[in-house]
């Protein structure tokens, strides 16, 4: 057995504030202390939770420092700027010279990352297009415009020119497009039809996880329709479509909700000692699935150079097929 180890993190320490210095957001602060990181950066490590204050974590970009603190900030590796292509198979649904969309499988990483620094879906967009790529930025690689989470399954769309990666990164920000997922979630959510909002951003208990806060965060909606359910509502099929693209956004919306998906790691909770009306199995396989039973199956958008719309559907992949012919006695 391998036991993988968390990548090893650079720890900066400033001096301590300064009295004249009181009052200064953290970001702000530490960008003035450490000019070898942008402020951009070192707000994203602070919202990451790398950054301390005499052993507490401190997540907030706007925290203001005060006269005599030490504040330590933690750096992991940098990443490769340019991952190398991989032979990995993909299954593509479009491709022309622009953009390609790919279904992607359970399991894959987008892109590259501490702990996940190939075998991604950039690897493998690499190899698969080759000299295809025009580039993206004075780089040849392929163009993420979003991401779906490493055990989500479904469509996504690169870009594979600046033009398109423009286009494309247009409309995902004022949110024209036309995305729409299945999911298996705990219980039966009732109106059967309906709309979540709230604004999601880290959650304050737990700097891995995403929340529905109060304050701070980015305004997200949700829309769901319930499309089956089972065993007297005890698991349902449903729908949910993005109105906007927020980390995590479905599975924190529903559980906000009271619904985490049918085998999330992170927000779900295994109910399946509740479910008295189904088959032995069918418990066992609720209790048994391995990831968050959610797939992106309809992607919609404007072609970036030709105009006209494309839509792709996606067939429900076969570990969630199986798990709902079990939850319905087939």
């Amino acid at each position: 057995m391998t036991i993988q180890t968390p990548m090893p993190q650079h720890i900066l320490t400033p001096d301590p504030v300064l009295p004249a210095e009181a009052g200064t957001r953290l970001d702000k602060w530490l960008a003035v202390r450490l000019p070898d990181l942008s402020r951009s950066r070192i707000k994203a490590l602070i919202e990451e939770g790398t950054v301390a204050c005499e052993g507490s974590t401190i997540a907030d970009p706007s925290h203001r420092v005060k006269p005599g603190q030490t504040y330590s900030l933690g750096v992991p590796p940098d990443i490769p700027a340019e991952p190398e292509p991989q032979a990995i198979a993909l299954t593509v649904v479009y491709e022309d010279d622009d953009l390609i969309v790919i279904d992607k499988p359970a399991g894959m990483v987008v892109h590259p990352a501490p702990g996940n620094p190939d075998e991604t879906l950039v690897n493998a967009l690499l190899a698969h297009c080759g000299e295809s790529l025009a580039g993206i930025g004075g780089v040849r690689r392929p163009g993420i415009v979003h991401r779906i989470d490493k055990d989500t399954s479904g469509l996504m769309v690169a870009a594979k020119t600046d033009v398109a990666h423009r286009s494309l990164s247009a409309q995902f920000a004022a949110h024209t497009l036309e995305r729409a997922y299945r999911a298996l979630v705990w219980g039966l959510p009732s109106p059967g039809k309906g709309e979540i909002e709230g604004n999601i951003g880290r959650n304050p208990r737990d700097r891995k996880k995403m929340a529905v806060v109060g304050h701070g965060g980015k305004p997200a909606l949700t829309r769901y329709e319930v499309l089956k359910s089972f065993a007297n509502g005890a698991v349902s099929l449903v729908e949910c479509r993005l109105a906007t693209g927020r980390t995590h956004q479905i599975r924190v919306h529903m559980t906000s909700l009271g619904h985490p998906l049918v085998g999330d790691p992170s927000y779900g909770r295994n109910r399946s000692n509740r479910l008295g009306g189904l088959s032995a199995e069918a418990r066992r396989a609720l209790a048994e699935f391995p990831r968050q039973a959610l797939h992106a199956y309809l992607l919609g958008f404007l072609h970036p150079t030709k105009g006209y719309v494309l839509r792709f559907e996606s067939s429900t992949p076969p570990d969630i097929n199986a798990l709902i012919e079990k939850l319905e006695g087939i």
